[in-house]
C-alpha cells in the first residue's frame, strides 16, 4: 500500500489509529473492498445529488405560468377546471368595472340630420277615440334607430363611346378610367375588403368567400383573393421601405419574435415596431443573421427595446433597454420556487419606480429628479449585492474539471440584473423608453391566432403576403386612419407610394 499513489481514502486512513491501519496493511482484500463500497458510495451520492437537482427542476416546471414565466395565459394548467385563480402581477386599483369618473365615453348621440325620416301621425285619441287628424300639432318628440341598410354590391357601367372621325375615317374609342380594364371585375372597396378580412381579421380564404355570400349575396372565389393579395403585396413594397426608413429614425424600437409554421416547418416571424409604425419579417432562422437581413438594427442608433436576448444585444450602435414586465414574471418564479427574498424586494422597487415615473408623466415632466435617480440606483445596489454574497457562501461545491459550471436560474438572473443595471433602470431616466416591451408582444400575438385559426403557411409567398400587408394595416390602424380607403388605394398604381402615410395635408 505504501507504494500507491495517496489517494483521498488513504488520506482517510491515514487519520485511523495504528491498529487499524496495520489490520488494512495485513488484509489487503479487506481494503481494496472498503474502497470499492467507498466509491460506490460516493458514485451514488452524486447521482442522488443530480436527480435531486432533476426533480427540482421538474417540479418547477410544472409551477410555471403566466404569472411566473413568458407562457400565455391560454396554457396555464387547470385554469378552467379548478377554478383556480392565477395570481396576476397586476394590482387592483379598487375601480369599479365600466367608465371612471371623466372619460369621454361613447354613448350613442343622435345625429343633425337623418338619412330617413318616418313621420308617426296621432290620428285618434287612446283615451276616448275622439277623431284628432284636423288637430294642429303640438310638438314632435323625436327618437333615431341606428342600422344597417340592406347589404348589396352596387354594380356601375362604365360605357365608352365609339366614333368615326370624319376626317381621317379612323375608329376612335374613349378611354376606360384606370384601373378597369375588364368586361366585368370586382371593384378596389370588394379587394380592399376581401384582403382586410384574410390579412387583419385573419379569415381563412373560404371563410372569406362564405362572409361574401351571406352578407352580400356575392361568393367571390378563391382565386380572385389570392389575386388581390397578390397586386397588394406587390404594390406595398416601396410603402414597407417607407415604414422601415421611418422606424429606423424614430428614437425608441420594440423588437420581438415569435415561433409560426411555413408549409409544416417552423420558421421565425421577427417584428420591429414603434407607437406609429410596424414592420414584420420572415426567416428560417431565428439568431443575429435573421435580424441583419430584417434591416433594422444593424443601422438603428436609438434605444431598442427587448426581452434580453443576447443576439440583440450584440449590436452596440444602439443603445439597449430590457421589458420590466419580463423582469417581473421571473422574479416572481424566483421568489416562489426559490424562496429569494432579494427577488422579491427587485419586484416592489421596479414597480415603486414606474409609479415615480408614472406620476411623472402625468404632470408633463420628461425624467425624474436627479436626487430620486441616484436614491434608486443606491437601493437597486443595495439589494443586489447581499444576495451575490448569499450566493457566493452557498456556493461550496467542488468546480467541473472541465468547462463552465451551470447556475440556477435566480443567479443568472441576478448576474443579469448586476451587469444590465443601466438598460434595467433606462426607464427610469428617459420617458421616451416605456416600461415594458407589450408593443412588440401586442403587434406579435395576433400571428399567434392566426396559427390557431388558420394553421400554418403553405409556402413562402404566404409568410411574405402576411407579413408585408398586415405591416402595412398595423401601420395604419396605429396612425388612426382609415383601413379600407388605405387598402383600396393599394389597388392604384397612381396613388400607392410613400405619400400614403404621410401626415395628412
Amino acid at each position: 500500500m505504501c507504494t500507491m499513489k495517496k489517494t483521498n481514502l488513504e488520506s482517510k486512513i491515514s487519520t485511523l489509529p495504528l491498529e487499524s491501519q496495520q489490520a488494512l496493511i495485513e488484509h489487503p482484500a479487506l481494503f481494496e473492498l472498503i474502497k470499492e463500497l467507498i466509491e460506490i458510495i460516493e458514485k451514488q451520492q452524486q447521482e442522488i445529488a443530480e436527480l435531486r437537482s432533476e426533480v427540482k427542476h421538474l417540479r418547477d416546471q410544472l409551477h410555471l405560468d403566466s404569472h411566473n414565466s413568458s407562457y400565455p395565459p391560454s396554457t396555464d394548467k387547470n385554469r378552467t377546471k379548478s377554478g383556480k385563480k392565477v395570481n396576476s402581477l397586476r394590482k387592483t386599483t379598487g375601480k369599479k368595472p365600466g367608465g371612471q369618473p371623466g372619460h369621454p365615453g361613447t354613448t350613442l348621440q343622435a345625429v343633425a340630420i337623418p338619412d330617413h325620416t318616418i313621420l308617426h301621425r296621432a290620428s285618434i285619441c287612446s283615451h276616448c277615440g275622439e277623431d284628432l287628424s284636423s288637430i294642429a300639432t303640438e310638438k314632435i318628440e323625436k327618437r333615431q334607430v341606428f342600422d344597417l341598410p340592406p347589404l348589396k354590391l352596387i354594380v356601375t357601367e362604365h360605357q365608352a363611346e365609339v366614333k368615326t372621325c370624319p376626317h381621317c375615317h379612323q375608329e376612335v374609342k374613349a378611354e376606360f378610367p384606370s384601373g378597369i380594364n375588364q368586361p366585368v371585375q370586382y371593384g378596389e372597396r370588394v379587394k380592399s375588403l376581401a384582403v382586410y378580412l384574410n390579412q387583419y381579421q385573419l379569415l381563412p380564404y373560404e371563410r372569406v368567400t362564405e362572409v361574401f355570400q351571406d352578407l352580400l349575396g356575392q361568393s367571390i372565389s378563391q382565386g380572385t383573393l389570392l389575386n388581390a393579395l397578390k397586386t397588394s403585396y406587390r404594390n406595398l413594397e416601396d410603402t414597407e421601405n417607407w415604414i422601415k426608413n421611418r422606424i429606423l429614425h424614430s428614437p425608441v424600437v420594440h423588437c420581438d419574435e415569435t415561433g409560426i409554421y411555413r408549409n409544416g416547418k417552423r420558421i421565425w416571424l421577427h417584428s420591429a415596431s414603434t407607437k406609429e409604425f410596424t414592420y414584420y419579417f420572415p426567416h428560417s432562422r431565428r439568431g443575429k443573421i435573421a435580424i441583419d437581413e430584417a434591416g433594422i438594427l444593424p443601422s438603428y442608433r436609438g434605444v431598442a427595446i427587448h426581452d434580453h436576448w443576447e443576439a440583440y444585444n450584440s449590436y452596440r450602435e444602439c443603445a439597449h433597454a430590457f421589458c420590466n414586465c419580463h423582469h417581473l414574471r421571473e422574479l416572481t418564479q424566483v421568489s416562489e420556487q426559490e424562496g429569494a427574498s432579494w427577488a422579491k424586494e427587485m419586484t416592489e422597487l421596479l414597480l415603486e419606480i414606474k409609479e415615480q415615473v408614472d406620476r411623472a408623466k402625468d404632470t408633463g415632466r420628461y425624467t425624474l429628479e436627479p436626487e430620486l435617480i441616484s436614491f434608486y440606483h443606491h437601493r437597486y445596489q443595495t439589494i443586489l449585492t447581499p444576495a451575490l454574497q448569499i450566493y457566493s457562501r452557498e456556493d461550496t461545491r467542488d468546480k467541473p474539471t472541465r468547462g463552465r459550471k451551470k447556475q440556477s436560474k435566480a443567479k443568472n438572473l441576478l448576474d443579469r440584473f448586476i451587469k444590465y443595471q443601466k438598460e434595467t433602470l433606462r426607464f427610469m431616466e428617459d420617458f421616451l423608453v416605456p416600461f415594458d416591451n407589450n408593443l412588440a408582444e401586442r403587434d406579435l400575438r395576433m400571428v399567434k391566432v392566426k396559427q390557431k385559426i388558420s394553421g400554418c403557411f403553405r409556402s413562402e409567398k404566404g409568410a411574405n403576403y402576411f407579413c408585408r400587408i398586415r405591416g402595412f394595416i398595423s401601420t395604419v390602424r396605429k396612425q388612426g386612419k382609415d383601413i379600407l380607403e388605405c387598402l383600396s388605394q393599394t389597388f392604384q398604381p397612381s396613388k400607392v407610394g410613400t405619400v400614403l402615410l404621410l401626415p395628412d395635408g
